[in-house]
């Protein structure tokens, strides 16, 4: 099924707890979903494991925000399966032309690391992919999201499913109706990226 992916649809979704994915088996299959349970990290409890803290103190990785939105979003979707369909990479590139989509960027060498991009919309953050080149860069590139996050006034970051990888920062997963009511609540800030 392909979708409306304009920009005011996709807003509308996520505020209803909805994301989009291209299905890797059919070309131009984009579905809806809406897990449950589902995968958060809650600002408040986020923990960063002792090994990426001394990364992060090192400063291995030089670290941006928005520098290279396209960039991210494309090695992300540079792997053998993925969800990501060149409809839905434009389709987040003109919300993030919008200010809606935004990317956190690790750099090493001058070159692009690993990362990670999502949607923010009020005081929610939509958590859609990571990726890494260098070892660690993606680990990097989450805790400086959850410093931004935090410093903005972010109250809800949605990682969509709980993954073993983000259980070591604390991620948990929730009843789709306690996700909703966070989300109503998240969505009244006014947080700023």
């Amino acid at each position: 099924m392909v979708l409306d992916l304009m920009p005011e649809r996709l807003l509308y979704a996520y505020a209803n707890g909805l994301f989009p994915m291209a299905d890797p088996d059919e070309e131009d299959a984009v579905y809806w979903f809406a897990p449950d349970p589902r995968g958060i990290l809650p600002l408040d409890a986020f923990h960063v494991p002792r090994s990426v803290a001394r990364l992060v103190r090192q400063e291995r990785f030089e670290v941006t925000a928005d520098e290279a939105f396209g960039a991210v979003i494309r090695a992300c979707a540079d792997r053998e399966e993925t969800w990501l369909s060149a409809e839905l990479i434009a389709a987040y590139e003109r919300l993030h032309v919008l200010g809606h989509a935004h990317s956190i960027e690790c750099w090493h060498g001058g070159e692009l690391a690993g990362g990670l991009y999502g949607v923010a919309l009020g005081g929610a953050f939509f958590g859609e992919s990571m990726f890494h080149r260098v070892r660690d860069a993606s680990k990097v590139a989450l805790v400086h999201l959850v410093h931004r996050l935090r410093r903005g006034g972010f109250v809800l970051l949605d990682t969509q499913y709980r993954t073993e990888h983000l259980a070591r920062f604390g991620g948990i997963e929730i009843p789709r109706e306690d996700y909703l009511r966070r989300l109503r609540q998240a969505l009244r800030v006014a947080a700023s990226w």
